[in-house]
Order: structure tokens, then sequence, then C-alpha cells
């Protein structure tokens, strides 16, 4: 399903304006006799629209990007990144004081002000219970225009420690480059025996865990689906008459199906994904016979453009002006896929 995903983003912008265009050409040959009003008011609409067409893709891509960052930020990086700060602090000497140490000079306004110890000037902290250095206040000040000040010496030499050591521009491509190498190591950890072993008993011992099964049996067939690496293939595109006889649907052969619904037919079969518009990403697999199907001269990016427009943008080769019938055709219409009951749901008309 992922390239048909990506197919329909790289097309929905000219889709769109393809759309728009079409629209105004058959809307401008059916109006005999326009009117200003209408005119300015639908030139205005139709306007919009194109930049609506022109705008949504890119800023909608941003937005997705956006929040898959943001979740990585909050979920990852910010606890591995608090953690590691936790170990700077940790193994740093802490050069806070809660009282004035032994060969401290007093600042001559009082001991209240700060005082200079070891040749470095110490002040008061936020609480004025201890003491921390007038470098560390200054640095943590001066970049800490979008967020809180601390509130204590303590969380001044917390932010010190990350402004000095842990810098943002810094801290992210590195974040980058390690979590990438570990989903690679992950990943080929776990294609081999022992990891496949491991991953299949975590997924039996969460799944045996109630309420928590709903939840995580659902996320992982959404995980597996988008990153398995067996793409959905369509190898061509068929029309078959569904749901009834008369109505043709569009679909997609993506396999030959199971092997005991052709042998209990006694016929070769077809998986079909019939696509809904305008979002062809959703849709049903419907399991039909070979005999059943037409195949068309259409490619899947044409398929996908037909179906996406709602059946506005028809490849040239499909275009007809007329309908004439052509006694000379090989092909016959197969039979229709009925679903159960249809005839209760469409009842013959009585007469009056």
């Amino acid at each position: 399903m992922l390239p048909l995903i990506s197919q329909i983003g790289s097309m929905t912008k000219g889709l769109a304006v393809r759309d728009i265009t079409h629209n105004e050409n058959t809307m401008e040959s059916n109006s005999n006799k326009p009117k200003n009003t209408s005119k300015r008011v639908g030139g205005s609409r139709r306007a919009i629209l194109r930049g609506l067409g022109i705008v949504l893709p890119p800023l909608l891509t941003i937005v997705v990007l956006i929040w898959a960052w943001n979740t990585i930020e909050n979920y990852v990086l910010r606890p591995i990144e608090s953690g590691v700060q936790h170990a700077i602090v940790w193994s740093i000497p802490d050069k806070t004081f809660s009282d004035l140490p032994k060969g401290a000079i007093a600042n001559s306004t009082g001991k209240g002000e700060g005082f200079l110890f070891q040749g470095t000037e110490y002040v008061s902290g936020p609480t004025g219970r201890r003491y921390l250095p007038d470098y560390v206040k200054k640095l943590v000040d001066d970049q800490s225009d979008y967020s809180l000040p601390p509130t204590s010496a303590k969380a001044y030499w917390d932010r010190y420690v990350q402004l000095k050591y842990m810098p943002r521009w810094q801290v992210v491509p590195i974040f980058i480059c390690v979590f990438t190498i570990v989903l690679y190591f992950l990943g080929r950890l776990f294609t081999l025996g022992m990891g496949r072993w491991f991953v299949k008993g975590f997924d039996h011992a969460i799944l045996s865990i109630p309420v928590v099964n709903k939840v995580y049996g659902s996320v992982k067939q959404v995980t597996d689906f988008a990153f398995s690496e067996r793409e959905i293939e369509f190898n061509r595109v068929v029309a078959i008459q569904y749901p009834r006889e008369g109505i043709w649907s569009l679909g997609f052969v993506t396999g030959d199906s199971m092997r005991e619904i052709a042998e209990a037919t006694g016929e070769q079969m077809l998986s079909v994904l019939m696509p809904t518009s305008p979002m062809p990403m959703t849709g049903f697999t419907v399991t039909v016979k070979k005999s059943e199907a037409i195949d068309l001269n259409l490619t899947v990016d044409e398929a996908i453009q037909f179906v996406v427009s709602c059946g506005v943008v028809v490849p040239s080769q499909q275009r007809v002006d007329t309908l004439t019938a052509n006694p000379n055709s090989s092909i016959e219409a197969p039979a229709a896929i009925l679903p159960p009951n249809i005839n209760d749901d469409f009842p013959e008309p009585t007469s009056p």
C-alpha cells in the first residue's frame, strides 16, 4: 500500500489543477448566456481552489513531518537527553554552596550578596539559600529568552551543564545519527533466527495481557503494514461488474488469491483491490474468477488518477466522443458479481 500512497501524494497537486481546469472548460462551454456577476464569482472561486490545490500538498507534508519529529523528540530524545544530563551533572563536582566556604572572602556589601572563592565570584541564588558561580548565572540568564529562568541555584547549575556540555545544535545531529544506527542494528538483529524468536515471544506475552492486547494488536498491524518490505504490487488494472450487473468497477489485481477457492471453483482466481474515490488508499478486496475480469489498457498511475478525480480525468487512449458498437470486438462482458439477496434490494417495478 505504501507505493499507492506515495503515488497519490505525488499526483495530488497536478490532479487538483487539472480537475479545476477541466471543470472550468465544461462550465464555459455549457453557459450560453453568462452574466458578469456569475463570472466574477466563479473566477474568484476557481482561483481560490487553484490556490488550495497548490498550497495543500506541501503544507500537509510539512505538518506530518513536524508531527513525527515532535513525537520522536518528546518520547525519545528528551528522556535520553535528560538521562545524559543527569549523568554529566553527577560526574562533575557541584560548585554551588549552601554556606560561606573556608577561605572565601565575602563581598563588602555583606555575605548575602556573595563572595569570592578561589578566584571565582559567587552570587546568591534565586531562593537566597545557596550560592553559585557568577558565570553560571550569567550564561543561563543570557540564553533563557524564551523560557522561564530557573528557580533555584541547583536548577541554575543543571541548566548550565546542559548549555555548556549539551548544546542543542550538537545534540540533535548526534541523536539522529545514533538513532538511525540503532534502528539499523535492531533491524538486522531481529531478522535473524534468535532475534525473530525473541520478537515473537515478546508479541505473544503482550497479546496475552487483557486490554493491552487490543491496543498493541492494532498498533502492531498498522506498523507491520506500513514498514513491511513486502509491498503490494499492482501488476494490472481490471474492470469487474460489481455490486450488480451493469455497474462496472475499477480494480487492481494484487495476486492469484487462495488455492482452496480456485480448487472449489475449478478456475483460476484473482485477488482484486477495489479502491474508493476520492481516497484510493482505502477500499476492499474481492476474489473473482479470471474470466469475470476484463483487462484494461491502463497503467496503475492512470487508474489512480481516474479514481482520485472521481472519473473526471480519463486517459487519452480511453476517451470516447460517441459510443459505437464494435461488431469485430472479441471482448465479451463477463458475468456480474452479485452480492447475496441482490434481488431483494432491487425489486422488479410493478405496473400501476
